[in-house]
């Protein structure tokens, strides 16, 4: 009985937090590394991993979904409803300018790429970089889409791995960052330490406030 009470049951609320029907999930391409003229356009193997790990979780709301590539010109249409983006700044000039709309929080280039919190002037540098520990820092936002007429989920880390941290942190906390965001549009940082040899997150962890970009 309590199985097909389980079977009857609608989705959980904080199914609104990623859309209302099936979803689309672009990840971010690069040509095949040493390929310069007829390179096939490849994910990373973290990308996939991220897809596979949204895809159970839409699942689990009962959302049905698709990933496409991003070609390694950037080009990707953020005007339609059900986007969930996967991609950095660096392999997309659409997201870098949309990014430079968010008055809190940063991706930043020097030596190496960063994050940085603009409120408090804080850097979050990846362990990767600077120790190379098996930790990274990613960045998730709802960002307005370019028509005006919506806002689209983004996901992105400083490595690859700095989104599986995100994907891992929706995982464990959804319904609490749906209670606290609903569907409007935000900000935060995320933390995670992984295996380096399994490339799995151990733990995820929000370092930054839930910066609301609108009232």
């Amino acid at each position: 009985g309590r199985v097909g009470q389980l079977a009857s049951a609608g989705p959980p609320p904080e199914r609104a937090f990623f859309g209302t029907g099936p979803m689309t999930i672009p990840l971010g391409g690069k040509y095949e590394a040493g390929k310069e003229e007829n390179a096939s356009e490849v994910i990373t193997r973290e990308d996939l991993s991220n897809f596979e790990h949204l895809r159970k979780l839409l699942a689990g709301l009962k959302l049905d979904s698709g990933y496409e590539v991003i070609p390694p010109s950037g080009i990707v249409n953020l005007n339609r409803d059900n986007l969930v983006v996967v991609c950095g700044p660096r392999l997309s000039p659409i997201i870098a300018q949309i990014l430079e709309g968010d008055d809190n929080l940063r991706f930043r280039k020097d030596r190496a790429w960063h994050l940085v919190d603009l409120k408090v002037g804080k850097e979050y540098r990846s362990p990767m970089d600077e120790d190379g520990s098996a930790a990274d820092f990613g960045y998730l936002g709802r960002l307005p889409r370019l028509d005006g007429r919506g806002t689209f989920l983004y996901i992105a880390g400083i490595h690859a791995i700095g989104a599986n941290g995100v994907v891992h942190f929706l995982e464990n906390n959804l319904a609490q960052l749906y209670r606290e965001v609903r569907t409007r549009r935000f900000s935060t940082l995320i933390s995670c330490r992984y295996d380096p040899k399994t490339l799995d997150v151990l733990e995820s962890r929000r370092v930054t406030p839930l910066y609301l970009h609108e009232g």
